[in-house]
């Protein structure tokens, strides 16, 4: 026998249910926006902020202006921004193509090689740059002559190192060597963000291991690596001033030789602000439209 109750409950529900709903009640219904006083504060602080800049940019005649965009396409400052250009692809070339090798050897079965790329690594991470490119510029010092022959015997005098490691190897070398231990890291994560199956896949097709890292694993990889890989190549723009210490003429040399013969430091200064904004802005527009690709290809593949 059925409860009473539970019955009269029931029928109470299936009223309210099938009580038409009234249009004017929806009607004269007010939505109250939520009140946000912390979005409007700040964004007064953050105006305030940018009217002091500019305010500082504009009003004060210390800055120089005029002296800025006369110096800002000269010779000489095109010719160091020219020198820092090639100094960063140089180095990038070094360090990218020494970062996938350590890469590669850091994820080997071979224990010599793997404890090999990690001491690598470890140690070269662990330098500064400005030590490192010091270091090798001053390696005549603790190895005067370049030889070739066999470990603890005999060998044979080539040439005097300080002829073969001149600024720019110097800055080359100190600067690609730092970012191979960064790179060869960004890289060993791409890879092992590419699934095992994939490899195994490759290797059971009649692929050799370096064939499948090559047409397999690295295409993959790319996605994970590009964004991080982009960032250390913008770091390394910024990076090259540091080659100043040993007197190679890029910008940073470049502008510290002529405020040091015209004492204007700020003017001088903002050209290579300038210039290395320049630089960094087109090298984030490249970065971004090749992720914008990398995805592109990724959701096509997806939807295939």
């Amino acid at each position: 026998m059925a409860n009473p109750i539970s019955t009269l409950a029931s029928m109470r529900n299936s009223q309210q249910l099938n009580k038409p709903h009234r249009t004017d009640e929806i009607e004269n219904f007010v939505v109250v926006p939520l009140r946000r006083p912390g979005r409007w504060l700040s964004a007064a602080l953050m105006l305030f902020v940018l009217l002091t800049i500019a305010d500082l940019l504009i009003t004060n005649p210390r800055w120089q202006w005029p002296t800025v965009m006369e110096y800002l396409v000269s010779t000489p400052i095109l010719v160091g921004v020219g020198n820092t250009l090639l100094l960063t692809v140089l180095a990038e070339l070094v360090g990218i193509s020494l970062g996938i090798v350590l890469a590669i050897l850091r994820l080997s079965e071979n224990p010599l090689l793997s404890w090999s790329s990690a001491g690598f690594t470890w140690i070269f991470r662990g330098i500064p740059p400005m030590v490192m490119i010091l270091f090798i510029y001053f390696l005549s010092a603790l190895v005067p002559m370049i030889s070739i022959g066999i470990p603890f015997g005999p060998s044979l005098k080539i040439i005097a190192t300080n002829k073969v490691v001149t600024q720019l190897v110097a800055a080359v070398i100190g600067l690609g060597l730092a970012q191979a231990a960064y790179v060869a890291e960004i890289v060993r994560s791409g890879i092992l963000s590419v699934s095992a199956g994939q490899s195994r896949a490759a290797l059971a097709l009649g692929m050799t291991p370096m064939r499948a890292m090559r047409h397999i694993v690295f295409p993959q990889a790319m996605r994970v690596v590009v964004p991080p890989l982009s960032n250390e190549v913008i770091s390394m723009v910024k990076a090259t001033s540091l080659v100043s210490i040993i007197g190679f003429t890029e910008l940073l040399t470049t502008v510290q030789i002529i405020y040091g013969r015209t004492f204007e430091q700020i003017p001088l200064l903002m050209v290579a602000v300038i210039w290395y904004g320049v630089i960094t802005t087109i090298l984030t527009l490249v970065q971004s439209n090749i992720e914008r690709r990398l995805n592109k290809s990724v959701k096509i593949a997806k939807k295939g």
